[in-house]
């Protein structure tokens, strides 16, 4: 009955076009209310939702979200974005599929900048979309490549679901943001390159997708983008030349940002600056509550044992590694799609991370850098999919039309994570080369689970000893009670168990 009444809640919720935070803090409450049983009334257990709400104010990783949010918010209003696709275009644009290949760089770039993907698809999209059709590009094709090209924001460092991911897993599972960052690094790169063979591809076809290059026309761009390159540079060394935390990287983003787009390029008015930040502010206050709500329900699932007994389930299914991992990220691909990317992060991230290193073996890194690219491809998998809500209502096309468009693509990006999962050494080895370890890692097939196993089977029936064994055995015996054998009294002569040359007395010589 207490289910029905939940799930009940939840329709109903939705029916109404609740917004997000609405919908988990009620299901959070309602959670406490009728399944928690404690000696504190119904207003102390959801205080923990405010203990949650003042504990996570102090977590460092947890204060760069909002400088990082307020710095894409700035950049988007500012011409950082069409200063950036233009030279990505003069780049890249005389090979086939050139300026869709230009579209990836552009959201490389920018998500370096901002670390958030839907801020990286308005910002890259708004400019390019029109772009893409006046060159003869299907239209399908260019929604489907600039809305998966923009999700690369999930993963391009300093990626706000990366941060996320930091903050939800602690203990043995925690990870260092800055660590995670630069593991991102080459898996981001692999998909980005995947899309640009596909691009290429289509371009092949199409007559007006290549340009000639024009060395004048990029350097002008290139003097034209040049203070917004300082940015993801400023941003990125800071951090892996250990100038700067991740906390810190936000704080130095959002004040580059204000004084090369007030100042320097003059695109934002400082009378408009105002106005942004508002917009920004509502922006991170909607994302605070649904951090905070879902770290209580975190405190729920933790008061029902959940992490426990998904554990207890792993460990009596027996399952390799390799078919855990592949479980897992089929049951996180559902989840991204069926509720916000944020939230399946810091819901489940908390559950599945210990199981997969403490039980299997996974690497940390390597987990969290996998879970993350399921969030990517949870933002482009209907039916609750951030950039495709944003897509729609970008490139003006109905969501049936921008779901279909993303099919091509999403399969190239799942097609990618099933190596990524299986070739750890994607994201562990620039952190070996990094710290001089080997760049090579192989997949864990058995991991400790086999070990595990191993170490608690029965021992079997214990080895005879020999002769000599127990001779000496019966002396120490002996000796501990006191008792010492008289001189040439009689040894055994055989042992149970014993080898039959051992048992046998050898003759005087």
């Amino acid at each position: 009955m207490s289910g029905i009444l939940l799930l009940l809640a939840i329709v109903v919720l939705a029916l109404l076009g609740s917004r997000l935070f609405v919908v988990v803090g009620v299901a959070t409450a309602l959670c406490f209310m009728l399944w928690v049983d404690g000696t504190g009334s119904t207003l102390d257990q959801l205080g923990r939702i405010v203990t949650k709400m003042e504990s996570l104010s102090t977590k460092n990783v947890f204060l760069s979200i909002p400088f990082f949010i307020t710095a894409g918010s700035i950049m988007t209003k500012g011409g950082i974005a069409e200063r950036l696709t233009e030279l990505a275009r003069e780049l890249v644009g005389w090979l086939p599929g050139g300026l869709a290949v230009a579209s990836i760089v552009a959201c490389i770039v920018f998500a370096a900048i901002s670390g958030s993907s839907p801020v990286t698809l308005v910002a890259v999209g708004a400019v390019m979309f029109p772009a893409l059709l006046d060159s003869g590009y299907p239209k399908n094709f260019a929604i489907g490549i600039l809305t998966s090209a923009g999700s690369l924001g999930c993963m391009i460092p300093p990626a706000i679901a990366m941060l996320v991911y930091a903050i939800s897993v602690q203990g043995t599972a925690a990870v260092d943001p800055a660590n995670l960052f630069f593991a991102g690094l080459v898996p981001a790169l692999f998909i980005a390159g995947l899309l640009s063979l596909y691009a290429v591809f289509v371009g092949l076809s199409v007559p007006g997708s290549r340009k000639p290059f024009n060395g004048k026309r990029l350097w002008v761009a290139l003097k034209g983008a040049a203070w917004a390159l300082t940015l993801p540079v400023l941003v990125l060394g800071g951090i892996y030349g250990g100038v700067f935390t991740p906390t810190e990287a936000g704080a130095v983003a959002l004040a580059a940002a204000v004084v090369i787009s007030v100042f320097v390029h003059a695109d934002v008015a400082l009378a408009k600056l105002p106005g942004i930040l508002v917009e920004a502010a509502t922006l991170i206050g909607s994302l605070i509550l649904i951090v905070v709500l879902a770290f209580g329900l975190n405190d729920f699932l933790a008061e029902m044992e959940a992490p426990e007994r998904i554990r207890a389930w792993v460990e009596a299914a027996k399952m390799p590694t390799w078919q855990f991992m592949l479980f897992t990220n089929l049951i996180l691909i559902v989840l991204g799609a069926l509720m916000d990317s944020i939230s399946a992060t810091l819901v489940f991230a908390p559950i599945l991370a210990p199981v997969a290193i403490n039980h299997y073996g996974i690497d940390p890194i390597h987990f969290g850098v996998v879970f993350v690219v399921n969030m990517e491809i949870g933002y482009l998998a209907p039916p609750v999919a951030t950039n495709l809500f944003v897509a729609a209502a970008l490139f003006r096309q109905p969501f049936g039309t921008v779901a279909k468009a993303i099919l091509p693509t999403l399969a190239i990006i799942c097609g990618a994570l099933l190596i990524l999962i299986y070739v750890p050494t994607l994201s562990l080895g620039p952190l070996a080369l990094r710290d001089g370890g080997p760049v090579y890692s192989a997949f864990p097939w058995d991991g400790k689970a086999v070990a595990a196993e191993v170490e608690a089977a029965p021992a079997g029936p214990p080895k005879p000893l020999t002769l000599e064994e127990m001779m000496r055995k019966a002396k120490e015996q002996g000796a501990a009670a006191g008792e010492v054998p008289a001189a040439g009294a009689a040894e055994p002569a055989a042992v149970e168990g014993a080898a039959p040359a051992e048992a046998a007395a050898e003759p005087a010589p």
